[in-house]
């Protein structure tokens, strides 16, 4: 084997794990042409669809090999990789952007002052971001007797971030755990 074939195998594999083949890789012997602007331009033999594609420019991309006939398309494909890898790329971000949507901040009905203020602190700064926040507070033992300091404690938080949170639910208990949203407000 000369190694401009083996050169041309190993890109078929690589290739083929993406789905596209380009070009000479093509090895339907018919297909169904579209053109660099949508437009269909019929059934045509490979060599066809191949000088049509260097006439225009562009190369010859197989879009869906299980086709009957196969279907190719006239394009840039360097242009198409890069917009797939950027637009691949922003879903990722859209998807972190969304998973960074709310944090849980947990107090306590004991919590000292400098923890408290620590808490507010960072609060504040992914309330700024536009996130929404959930403080909650873990009842042990005996303090389920007192839930109304947790709802206190709760409030107070909630009070101190006023200039830049309101309260989307207010305090409640589920279980052992009593929980408040707050969301920033809105600029206006």
């Amino acid at each position: 084997m000369s190694c401009i074939h083996f050169f041309m195998e190993v890109s078929n594999i690589v290739n083929k794990e993406k789905g596209l083949f380009i070009n000479e890789q093509i090895r339907a012997k018919e297909v169904m042409v579209i053109g660099p602007n949508g437009e269909q331009l019929g059934l045509k033999k490979i060599k066809d669809a191949l000088t049509l594609a260097s006439y225009a420019g562009f190369d010859l991309v197989l879009m869906n090999p299980n086709g009957n006939p196969a279907v190719c398309k006239i394009m840039d494909y360097n242009k198409f990789k890069y917009e797939s890898k950027k637009k691949a790329k922003e879903n990722v971000k859209k998807q972190r952007e969304s998973n960074l949507e709310m944090k849980e901040y947990r107090l306590s009905v004991t919590i000292d002052k400098h923890d408290f203020d620590t808490r507010v602190k960072n609060a504040s700064k992914y309330l700024e971001k536009g996130h929404k926040i959930k403080a909650s507070i873990r009842f042990k033992g005996r303090e389920m007797i007192h839930t109304n300091l947790g709802k206190d404690v709760l409030l107070k938080f909630a009070q101190t971030l006023d200039s830049i949170a309101s309260i989307e639910q207010n305090p409640t208990m589920d279980g052992r755990f009593m929980m408040m949203i707050l969301a920033p407000k809105k600029d206006k």
